[in-house]
């Protein structure tokens, strides 16, 4: 390599610096992000009321499935599915023959009986005279008293055999335990039944009626002062809702389980609501409804600022400088189209409602109206 060429690599390198300088002087320079539309609202409190809700299921007072006490067929069914019923009032006949030929059989045999009693009483009464003055032997007079016992004991047998099969006749006809409704028969005219076994049908009281829920141990302290209170008739604490359709007639607590459920942590509570129209029936789901003043002075935000990420909920605050912080916050209930907020924001921060996608932390914003 030559002197000319030793020279010549410096100067190439010196140049493509230059070139390379000036290149980059001529890029036009990026400026910040323009801001980011949003709008935004101010954070309130209020003295909230809102209902806690509990799934709940509707039950009747007194409930009893109809069995027969005596096996048979059905000869007499003396009401219509679905019908009020009143206490005492016939519902079903099982076929009475065979019992009551039972019956004339037990009342035939007692009389037999009675008629032996009075043959060893008169007997023993004989013969115990005639002891007196000697003048029988002492053995035919232990006889005679044995037989006299025993014949009583034969007709008290036989009595308890006409008081049994007595029963029985009576067996053959079903009456109402309770005032209530009946529900759909089980049972046909004609129908076998076996005593004990066969389900005739079902009768439940059902106004008032009764709603069970069960909740958290640590709300048992709540629910006890809340079942002391002598609160009016059309007092509004407890109701119950069918999706959007509320029950229009309030409730009351009936009483509170005596224990907690070990296994659950939960303890069971029974409401009473009035049902003179009969819109309520044994066996329906509903949501409880618990009314809840004990939040004063509650801080709430829109609920459609709340931006949630793996479980955690936040918001964006408007800071200075028009930039907007993320913030954390531990949520409570929701009332309407708001939330109420536990911790993390204080009423008169102005916090993002619209444009939130758009943001992340430190991101500048233009408040639109």
């Amino acid at each position: 390599m030559n002197f000319k060429q030793k020279n010549i690599i410096p100067l190439l390198l010196t140049l493509f610096i230059l070139a390379s300088c000036a290149s980059k002087n001529n890029q036009p320079q990026q400026g910040p992000p323009p801001p980011v539309p949003v709008t935004v609202a101010m954070v309130t409190s209020t003295n909230a009321v809102y209902y806690d809700q509990f799934p709940g299921t509707v039950n009747a007072l007194d409930q009893i499935n109809l069995t027969a006490q005596v096996s048979g067929y059905i000869t007499g069914i003396n009401f219509k599915d679905g019908q009020h019923v009143k206490k005492g009032q016939l519902l079903y006949s099982i076929d009475a023959q065979i019992y009551k030929a039972n019956y004339n059989q037990a009342v035939a045999d007692l009389q037999v009986q009675e008629a032996n009693l009075a043959k060893a009483q008169q007997d023993a009464n004989r013969y115990n005279e005639l002891a007196k003055h000697d003048a029988i032997a002492k053995q035919q007079v232990d006889y005679a008293n044995a037989t006299l016992d025993a014949t009583k004991k034969q007709v008290a047998a036989a009595q308890a055999n006409v008081a049994s099969v007595h029963s029985n006749v009576q067996f053959t006809n079903i009456y109402a335990p309770f005032t209530g409704t009946i529900g759909i028969s089980q049972v046909k005219k004609g129908t076998a039944i076996v005593a004990g076994q066969t389900v005739l049908n079902t009768v439940s009281a059902n106004n008032p009626i009764a709603v069970d829920f069960t909740v958290d141990q640590k709300n048992i302290y709540r629910f006890s002062e809340l079942e002391q209170r002598k609160d009016d008739a059309k007092d509004s604490v407890f109701t119950i809702a069918f999706g959007s359709e509320v029950y229009p007639y309030p409730g009351k607590i009936s009483f509170i389980d005596r224990a907690v459920d070990p296994q659950t942590g939960t303890i069971k509570v029974r409401l009473i609501f009035p049902n003179d129209k009969d819109m309520l029936k044994p066996g329906m789901n509903t949501s409880v409804r618990v009314k809840n003043t004990a939040t004063k002075n509650a801080t709430i935000i829109p609920h459609i600022s709340v931006n949630e990420q793996l479980g955690e909920f936040s918001v964006y605050v408007l800071g200075d400088s028009s930039k907007v912080h993320q913030q954390k916050v531990d949520l409570g209930t929701t009332i309407g189209d708001s939330v109420i907020v536990k911790a993390g924001l204080k009423p008169g921060q102005k916090i993002v409602v619209q444009g939130i996608q758009n943001l992340h932390e430190g991101t500048v914003v233009k408040v639109g109206e």
